[in-house]
């Protein structure tokens, strides 16, 4: 095997065989994965003055993946997770190269050294339970379209799928009879193939029942206009719309950046003020871990002043009384 490989016939093995044959990724994945080596690649042929085509595996230095993602931060404007997410799928190439062949483990180990950029974790956005309302009231169900918007929408906050798992839903994914199973429910395929069940409310389920009415169970569920299956960047578009719409009686919609992973946020923050435990969250949201789920646990305050006014000590000067009940039984009142 020759030292100087060329670069290209690995890229097109990785993106084929390896990501969708060896490690079946979501097609999200790939894509993220695909757009990544679209921008490096002729970044990488520019700075070596060579035709894409003719780039070798060691063309791709550690020093060129540092200039890169430094022109993507800069240049491009990209935020920090983007930056990271670009290195990751660098990383997975290299490896990928390394693992069959081991005369480029120590290019590899150069690539590694490349570091994740640590990047502060802001707040998650959600909506407050009168936002969502003033979005469900946007849509004029009197007629077929402003139907669907609002049955998406109403299954968007019931659910907490993504924009892209709303896509894919067919009727078939549906099971509105809750006489088996006591509730009706939507069967969801998430990230990695993984399938859950989601339960629906009542007022979910009569909604699509009306929305699916004489309709083949082969049709995927959300359609646009035109009888065509909608995408996911058609429902971004449709959440963007409704936003706009609502804001002009909830002016507080105006600060918020609202798309359809908001309202998956914000399912979650309402579930847990509810008090579901995290882990049936986790499962609600099609999580592969907890730590994923946690994060709502950390941003809700409306939570973290209910708990405040349950350790508040009030007035010290009152607070001279013994509590003479069992250490436990004092803590279970908190």
């Amino acid at each position: 095997m020759e030292k100087h490989e060329l670069l290209g016939p690995w890229v097109r093995r990785f993106l084929l065989e390896h990501l969708v044959g060896e490690r079946n990724m979501s097609p999200n994945t790939q894509w993220s994965y695909r757009d990544a080596l679209r921008m490096l690649l002729p970044f990488i042929a520019s700075r070596t003055g060579k035709a894409l085509d003719r780039l070798h595996v060691e063309d791709v230095s550690a020093d060129a993946v540092r200039s890169f993602l430094k022109h993507v931060e800069e240049e491009r404007k990209v935020s920090i997770q983007t930056r990271n997410q670009r290195l990751a799928a660098i990383h997975s190439l290299a490896r990928f190269i390394a693992e069959l062949s081991p005369q480029h483990v120590a290019w590899y180990g150069g690539i590694r050294t490349v570091p994740f950029k640590r990047a502060s974790r802001g707040l998650v956005p959600y909506l407050e339970k009168s936002e969502i309302d003033a979005l469900l009231d946007v849509p004029d169900c009197s007629d077929s379209f402003g139907h669907r918007n609002y049955v998406l929408l109403l299954f968007l906050y019931n659910s907490g799928a993504r924009a892209s798992e709303a896509a894919e839903l067919c009727i078939a994914d549906l099971d509105l009879d809750n006489r088996l199973h006591g509730t009706a429910f939507v069967r969801i395929k998430g990230k990695g193939g993984k399938v859950r069940r989601c339960p629906l409310w009542r007022k979910t389920a009569e909604e699509l029942g009306k929305l699916i009415a004489g309709r083949s169970e082969k049709d995927k569920l959300f359609l646009n206009r035109y009888g065509e299956p909608l995408t996911r960047f058609g429902i971004y578009a449709m959440v963007r719309e409704c936003t706009t719409q609502a804001a002009k009686r909830m002016p507080s919609l105006l600060s918020k950046r609202v798309s359809p992973h908001t309202l998956r946020h914000s399912t979650a923050t309402h579930l847990l003020r509810a008090g579901v435990d995290i882990n049936t969250i986790r499962s609600w949201l099609g999580h592969v871990s907890v730590d994923t789920t946690q994060v709502y646990a950390e941003v809700d305050l409306e939570m973290k002043a209910r708990a405040l006014q349950k350790c508040d000590i009030g007035d010290r000067k009152k607070t001279a009384v013994a509590d003479h009940r069992g250490l436990m039984a004092f803590l279970k009142t908190l």
